[in-house]
């Protein structure tokens, strides 16, 4: 058995990380250790949890109001660690976090081959969004094996001069987990979040480190116009944590009977949360995946976006963070029956639930075990829905 460190630290790395850690586990030819850095703390346990996987090692490095150098050293050193003691035959990451590109540089340093999850993803612009940009391009520089999302991400790839030998477009996980957790049909955990549900609903989150300052301030500033315009809709805003972002969103949306506030959703809630909203306004990456695929319009609240697909398919919009613009953009969505049934079309550019079932089948085929899986194509996927 060839042993794959999985490295991971964030919420949005668990949950794209669970489905590929299962597979892994039914290999017969390579077995996963993992190794959770801790950059996210409650939100990364609760989804270990769901997803029923217990780290074998864990960092712990989250400090209040850590910097990036912080989680970069931190990581780095912990991960080398990590590698020394287990010897693993490959390290596997995901994505663009902090963690993420250190865990890449720790498998570099021991010569380690260095499998990148969901690699691949560009917005051609190196502080936006950052830091994940860079993290993803350096990460990229060390990879032996390229997991791409979708043909766009392998064509950003091979315009870098990546070989094609070791790109694969697997679609993306993120819609394994998301299926995975709606079938189940959980209660939801959070009171408040079901106060929510039922009737229209406006599902919010903000947290990109980009936004931070003047234009979360001008989000927030946007929720309130729209939770006085709108009485009958609810804005469900689960909150980051991060002082930095609660110290600006929060203060101008309490109050309002018809905006309620959480902290971060359990991500079984949370995916009931975008089932049963009636739109989606988020600075996230991964929303951008999921929303679409249960049929959801999303407006981001950002100037760029390393996933274009949806936004060609016409499910996603780029609002940016203009106060104006987003009070705008929600008003017709909610006003509109035209324009919000043309953004609603159930089009899934970025998977079909086998993800995980091809990354490992690639990893496999890396160390010489059976042919390498037949790749994702979103448009057979289409054509199957």
């Amino acid at each position: 058995m060839h042993k794959v460190l999985v490295v991971y630290g964030t919420r949005p790395e668990a949950i794209k990380m669970a489905p590929v850690v299962s597979a892994l586990s039914r290999s017969e030819y390579l077995i996963p250790i993992v190794a959770i850095t801790g950059q996210h703390r409650q939100m990364l346990d609760q989804v270990n949890k769901l997803f029923e996987i217990t780290p074998s090692h864990d960092l712990d490095i989250i400090t209040p109001r850590q910097r990036l150098e912080d989680i970069t050293s931190k990581a780095l050193v912990g991960v080398c660690d990590i590698i020394d003691a287990e010897a693993p035959d490959a390290v596997l990451v995901q994505g663009d976090t902090t963690t993420c590109f250190a865990a890449s540089l720790a498998a570099f340093y021991r010569k380690v081959p260095l499998f990148h999850l969901e690699a691949g993803l560009r917005t051609g612009e190196r502080y936006n969004p950052f830091p994940e940009e860079i993290n993803r391009r350096l990460t990229s520089q060390l990879t032996s094996l390229h997991l791409a999302p979708t043909p766009t991400s392998r064509a950003n790839l091979l315009a870098e001069r990546v070989d094609p030998s070791s790109v694969v477009v697997t679609g993306n996980t993120v819609i394994d987990a998301l299926r995975e957790v709606v079938a189940r049909d959980l209660p939801v955990n959070d009171t408040g979040a079901a106060r929510a549900f039922g009737g229209r609903m406006v599902l919010v989150t903000a947290h990109r480190r980009e936004s931070w300052g003047e234009p979360m301030a001008q989000t927030a500033r946007a929720l309130a116009r729209l939770a006085e315009k709108f009485p009958d809709v609810k804005f469900l805003v689960p909150a980051h944590l991060n002082p930095i972002v609660r110290e600006v969103l929060l203060p101008p949306i309490v109050g309002f009977d018809n905006v309620v506030i959480t902290d971060p959703l359990f991500y079984d809630d949370f995916s009931r949360a975008i089932a049963e909203c009636t739109l989606v306004l988020t600075d996230s990456g991964g929303v951008q995946e999921e929303a679409p695929s249960l049929g959801k319009p999303v407006l981001v609240m950002r100037e760029t976006t390393e996933r274009p697909e949806a936004v060609q398919a016409g499910t996603v919009r780029l609002v940016g963070t203009d106060e104006q613009t987003i009070v705008d953009s929600v008003s017709e969505l909610l006003t509109d029956e035209n324009a919000y049934a043309e953004m609603a079309r159930a089009v899934n550019p970025y998977g079909d639930g086998h993800a995980a079932r091809r990354a490992v089948a690639s990893m496999e085929h890396f160390f010489g075990f059976g042919p390498g899986p037949e790749e994702f194509s979103p448009a057979a996927a289409a054509a199957l829905d």
